[in-house]
């Protein structure tokens, strides 16, 4: 059985106090750490760069994912590598290069994701199945933080679990946006296997939010 993990988005973390929530979430016992790279194109929000996942990685053990909501992201893929993440999801939309993607990543010995939009089918990456670690779903639209989920993604989560079952797949099913302790739950029962929630933790006490999202996988 696939472990059911939780990862900590820290774009809703506090910037000027960085350091202490991501302690805080680690001492929770969190299983690794979101890190979303926005470009201001592919979404309307700039965010991180592969220099901050750098800076995370000097401070942490904990793995790191790499969300790239970026255009052309073989751009950015060298520096990402090399700034320590352990898993890279890259959207399907955002290159006309995806396989050659997924190669570059296991060539570097890193775990390849990829990821879905909220209006992007399945189907667009039955291809990829067989090759990638993760599938990551978006369950809000992507770009901010703090939308409500999306619950006509939960069949998408269920296509996907499915798909892994009927063919003897390897890739583990994640999920971002709007994760709260009601929604990890449908979300697991549908097959998901990595929560991602960002203002859920962090907007609130760290520890006893993890304890509740943790407890709700129960």
């Amino acid at each position: 059985m696939v472990k059911q993990m939780i990862a900590p988005s820290i774009l809703s973390a506090q910037r000027l106090n960085l350091q202490a929530d991501i302690d805080q979430a680690v001492a929770a016992g969190v299983d690794m750490l979101h890190i979303d790279l926005m470009d201001g194109v592919f979404v309307p929000t700039l965010s991180f760069g592969p220099a901050f996942i750098k800076d995370i990685r000097t401070i942490t053990q904990i793995p790191l994912d790499a969300h790239l909501m970026v255009c052309n992201p073989e751009h950015y893929l060298d520096e990402v590598i090399a700034a320590g993440a352990d898993l890279i999801n890259v959207h399907v939309e955002s290159t006309q290069h995806i396989f050659r993607l997924i190669q570059l990543i296991h060539a570097a010995h890193k775990k390849a994701g990829v990821v879905l939009n909220p209006g992007t089918a399945v189907t667009t990456i039955a291809p990829l199945l067989a090759t990638v670690d993760n599938v990551l779903v978006m369950t809000v639209n992507p770009g901010f933080g703090g939308q409500a989920f999306i619950d006509a993604m939960l069949e998408k989560i269920q296509q996907l679990a499915q798909l892994k079952a009927q063919h003897n797949y390897n890739y583990t099913i994640e999920v971002d946006g709007g994760i709260n302790d009601q929604t990890i739950q449908q979300c697991a029962q549908a097959g998901a296997n990595i929560f991602v929630a960002g203002s859920y933790i962090f907007d609130h006490q760290i520890a006893s939010q993890i304890q509740k999202l943790q407890q709700a996988l129960k």
